[in-house]
């Protein structure tokens, strides 16, 4: 009898430490299958636009046509995380982004802090809808601009279109810093967006993008 009781005791503390284990810091999780958008929404605001001419996957590559203004979200909301993805222009260079923390309903110009992907200034913030952030000690919300241009800090680390680049972006309690292709390229504190949606933008033209997983920091 005693044994018969302690089986579920042990599986359990089993279950309990693997789930436990999921959420160990520096564990990657992938935000994106490579197969297909599970986890994901698309959206644009036309409801007479079919979402599924814009974004398609072929072979592990997920393919924008950026056209009309949209994004595709993460179903679920994330806080606190390093964010790796990769992106590359098929043909001339455009505009997207990777908008941070969005929540509410959706809408093309969220609420959210966007890490720009706009060829030649990736690396740049862009505060969207009353958004704030630190930046060099300054504070630059604004609730009056619906958009507010943060610049990057270094010249253009971004590769020659058709070639794959890569964006880590760290969130932590309120500091955010963007890397592109290994160089910080902005760091911002105190951001009055710390938790939300994770958005890749279809914005202007042609974008591909692959890879894109998190590692949650707690």
């Amino acid at each position: 009898m005693l044994l018969t009781l302690g089986i579920p005791v042990i599986l359990l503390s089993t279950l309990a430490g693997c789930q436990q284990g999921a959420s160990e810091s520096g564990k990657k999780v992938a935000l994106w299958n490579g197969k297909d958008f599970s986890g994901w929404k698309l959206y644009v605001a036309d409801e007479d636009v079919n979402v599924n001419d814009i974004w398609s996957v072929k072979e592990g590559v997920i393919h924008c046509k950026g056209k009309p203004n949209g994004y595709m979200r993460t179903e679920s909301k994330h806080a606190d995380y390093r964010l790796h993805l990769e992106w590359h222009w098929p043909d001339e260079p455009t505009n997207s982004g990777v908008l941070l923390h969005a929540s509410g309903t959706d809408q093309v110009w969220p609420q959210c802090i966007e890490c720009q992907l706009k060829a030649g200034s990736a690396g740049d913030f862009v505060l969207m809808g009353g958004a704030g952030i630190t930046v060099d000690g300054k504070d630059m919300q604004n609730v009056e601009k619906r958009f507010v241009m943060i610049p990057k800090k270094e010249q253009s680390s971004e590769k020659p279109t058709g070639q794959w680049n890569t964006y880590e972006i760290h969130s932590d309690k309120g500091t955010i810093s963007c890397y592109v292709n290994g160089v910080l390229q902005n760091e911002g504190t105190a951001a009055s967006l710390t938790t939300g949606w994770i958005c890749l933008q279809s914005e202007g033209g042609p974008i591909e993008f692959r890879n894109i997983y998190i590692e949650p920091l707690k």
